[in-house]
């Protein structure tokens, strides 16, 4: 020490950077991990995260690591030699800070690793999840959800007796009723294993009922679909129809106005007529006579101004017959029905427009 130079002595350490997995020392030399290996065990990395489950990643590791041989190295060598290539983030930086050398056994290994990412705590809360296990309502899984939780909790140490007692107490009335008249009368004369058998055997059961039914609806849906489509199908080939019947009323182009005075005949104006100013009384008079016409006649035998031909009634009561049976189709016909007003001529407007009115009733 004392012959070192004080820059020696400043120099950063070089010990303590030793693996903490010890790797045995009597393994073959002809021994060696291959890089197709390496690639499925780092495509299967355990990151540490709250909700990543160590019992469950260890028994997928033990079951990828089983199928490998090799002749005087143990399985348990092999583990250890590729346990550390399948760790990242938060579970790499746990074990790069584990001590030199610290871990010299498979067993070790997987004691330490349980422990750091399931601790005492959540064994606890799980525990108690399993211990207040209640049937939600109206649930046909309940016992595939009460597996579920003793998974994820594989260290439980809850008998089959605690587990059978633990579910059936959670259960809804007319469940228990259920399993108690599977099993002949009660669950209880029964073994474990019998019990579980059953409970197995009648939750297959409820599944399969639940998946025909949901297969029922969904057939019954599209049938349901399929019909509504024909119905409309058939709508929008009524509603064409009526468009091609509005179109061939033809309306002859509006032509220009004459002028014919109500006084004298002649071809101006009243107002401009010279007779309108010597004889203001007998304008009123003919004006008055000119209108004279009855409400009847005039809604009967009215004829249409110059250059206007007759226009052909739309037969309200065919179309009645056409969309009687589509009521339920308003909103569809109403679009449809809209085009028509928008491309259509005045005369044809009102008569859609009364139509309409007649169908919102």
């Amino acid at each position: 020490m004392a012959d070192r130079t004080m820059k020696e002595l400043l120099h950063a350490p070089t010990e303590g950077y030793g693996e903490a997995i010890v790797i045995p020392k009597n393994l073959s030399k002809n021994f060696e991990i291959k890089t197709n290996l390496l690639q499925l065990v780092q495509a299967n990395k355990f990151h540490g995260h709250e909700n990543d489950n160590p019992h469950t990643y260890i028994s997928n590791f033990k079951r990828m690591t089983a199928t490998l041989k090799y002749r005087d190295v143990p399985n348990d060598a092999i583990k250890l030699i590729l346990f550390p290539y399948s760790l990242e983030d938060i579970a790499r930086i746990w074990y790069e800070k584990e001590p030199p050398n610290s871990i010299l056994t498979w067993d070790g290994l997987v004691n330490k690793f349980v422990n750091q990412f399931f601790p005492p705590p959540k064994t606890t809360h799980l525990k108690n999840e399993i211990y207040r296990f209640t049937q939600r309502f109206e649930e046909t899984e309940a016992w595939d959800r009460f597996k579920e939780l003793l998974r994820a909790c594989p260290h439980h140490g809850f008998s089959e007796l605690t587990q059978i007692d633990t579910f059936y107490n959670g259960l809804t009335e007319q469940d228990q009723h259920s399993l108690n008249a599977a099993s002949g009368g009660n669950l209880l004369n029964k073994t474990t294993r019998e019990a579980l058998k059953i409970i197995e055997n009648k939750s297959k059961v409820r599944y399969s009922r639940i998946k025909s039914n949901v297969s029922r609806v969904n057939t019954n849906s599209r049938d349901v679909v399929s019909k509504t489509d024909d119905r409309i199908d058939k709508l929008a080939d009524q509603i064409f129809n009526l468009v091609e019947i509005v179109n061939k009323q033809v309306i002859a182009p509006a032509k220009a106005v004459e002028k014919t005075c109500v006084t004298c005949r002649g071809a101006h104006a009243y107002y401009e007529c010279i007779a309108t100013d010597s004889n203001p009384s007998s304008v009123c008079s003919e004006t008055g006579s000119y209108n004279q016409v009855s409400l009847p006649n005039r809604a009967s035998h009215q004829i249409p101004p110059p250059g206007f031909a007759p226009v052909q009634k739309i037969q309200i009561g065919l179309i009645k017959f056409m969309f009687l049976d589509f009521h339920m189709s308003l909103g569809l016909l109403a679009a449809t029905v809209t085009c028509v007003l928008v491309t259509g001529n005045g005369i044809v407007q009102e008569n859609i427009r009364l139509f309409v009115f007649w169908l919102s009733f």
